[in-house]
C-alpha cells in the first residue's frame, strides 16, 4: 500500500510502499477514503510528543480519515465488512496513522459509523477540527446574548465553533481578512475582527468596552503574549485556549476561568458530528482535494499557514 511516512523527528515526509496490514484481534482494517490534514500532524512529526508516547518508525503520519471497513480481526462485533467509518487512527506507538491507503483501528478506539450518504471527504474533515470546536463551545457554557471572540476564526476549528457558537444564541466576534469575511458571516459569525486592519484587541473593546463573556484563542502559541486576550473579558470570563497557552491559576487571580482544552472525541461526540454535518446542520468547507502523492507538498504548504479551510487527501 502506498503511505505517506517520516522516518525520524523532523525528517522530510516521503511517499513510500508499505506491507497492507493484518487485523489482530479487537481490530478492523479500513481501506481510507480521505484523510483531512491537522496542524497536529506535523507537530507530532516534528517531536511535539516525543519523551512523552513511544513512536514507531517508519510513522504514517495523519490522525483523521474515512474509509470502509476491509477485514475484521477475531473477536469484533461492533462492526462488520463494508461498514463505512470515520474518526481517529493515530496510533503512534505502531507507528499508523491516516495518510495511506490502508489503517488498522482498535473497535473500541475512537472510530465510529458514519451516514451512508455524507461524503468521505467531509467525515474525514470532522474528527479533530469538529470535536475541538464542540468542546471548546461547551466549556465556554454560553448563553443566549453572551459574546464570544474567536480568535484564528478563518480554519477548520474555528468555522466550526462560530456555527456551534450561533447555535448556543451568541454574539460571535470573528477573527479574520476580508477575503474571507462573507464566510464567516454566513456561518453564523456576528462581526468581523480583521487583524490586519488593527489590533484585534483594540478593536474588541472599541465596540465592547465593557468587555466580553468568552475568549475561543486558537492562535497563541505557549509563551505567546495572550495578556491583551485576557484583557478583553469580564470578571467570571472563560478564556479557553487550545494550544495550551493558559496559564489557569494567575488568570483566576484575575478572575478569569482559564482553560486549556485538550481534544478528546468520544464515539458518541463523533457519531453527532456525522449527523450534524449530513443534515446540513454543520457546514464543512474543503479547501482542497489532493491525491495522496501530493500529502508532502501540501504539508508543507499548510505549514506556512493562510488555512481558509480543510484540506483533504485522497489515498
Amino acid at each position: 500500500m502506498k503511505a505517506v511516512i517520516i522516518t525520524d523527528f523532523g525528517a522530510e515526509p516521503l511517499v513510500t510502499d508499505l506491507p497492507v496490514p493484518e487485523p489482530g484481534p479487537g481490530e478492523l482494517l479500513v481501506r481510507l477514503r480521505a484523510a483531512s490534514l491537522n496542524p497536529f500532524d506535523w507537530k507530532v512529526a516534528d517531536g511535539a510528543l516525543k519523551g512523552m508516547v513511544e513512536h514507531g518508525f517508519p510513522l504514517v503520519m495523519g490522525s483523521d480519515g474515512a474509509g470502509v471497513v476491509e477485514r475484521i480481526g477475531p473477536g469484533v462485533n461492533r462492526f462488520r465488512p463494508g461498514d463505512t467509518v470515520y474518526g481517529q487512527f493515530m496510533n503512534l506507538p505502531y507507528g499508523r496513522g491516516s495518510y495511506a491507503e490502508y489503517v488498522l483501528a482498535a473497535e473500541d478506539g475512537t472510530i465510529a459509523r458514519m451516514p451512508d450518504d455524507l461524503p468521505f471527504a467531509v467525515a474525514a474533515a470532522l474528527p479533530t477540527a469538529g470535536v475541538t470546536a464542540y468542546q471548546a463551545i461547551e466549556a465556554a457554557r454560553l448563553d443566549t446574548g453572551h459574546v464570544i471572540l474567536i480568535n484564528g476564526a478563518s480554519g477548520g476549528v474555528g468555522q466550526s465553533a462560530i456555527q456551534f457558537a450561533a447555535l448556543q444564541g451568541a454574539h460571535v466576534l470573528a477573527t479574520g481578512t476580508g477575503d474571507i469575511a462573507d464566510r464567516l458571516r454566513e456561518l453564523g459569525a456576528d462581526r468581523i475582527i480583521d487583524f490586519a486592519a488593527a489590533p484585534t484587541a483594540e478593536q474588541v473593546l472599541a465596540a465592547h468596552p465593557d468587555g466580553i463573556d468568552v475568549v475561543l484563542d486558537l492562535v497563541t502559541r505557549p509563551g505567546g503574549d495572550i495578556d491583551a486576550l485576557a484583557g478583553l473579558l469580564k470578571p467570571g470570563g472563560r478564556l479557553i485556549s487550545t494550544n495550551r497557552a493558559t496559564d489557569p491559576d494567575a488568570l483566576a487571580a484575575r478572575e478569569i476561568h482559564g482553560i486549556n482544552l485538550v481534544n478528546d472525541p468520544s464515539r458518541a461526540e463523533l457519531e453527532s458530528l456525522a449527523a450534524l454535518a449530513d443534515a446540513g446542520k454543520l457546514r464543512i468547507t474543503i479547501d482542497a482535494e489532493v491525491p495522496l502523492a501530493d500529502a508532502p507538498t501540501v504539508v508543507a504548504r499548510a505549514r506556512a499557514g493562510g488555512s481558509r479551510g480543510k484540506t483533504v487527501i485522497l489515498p
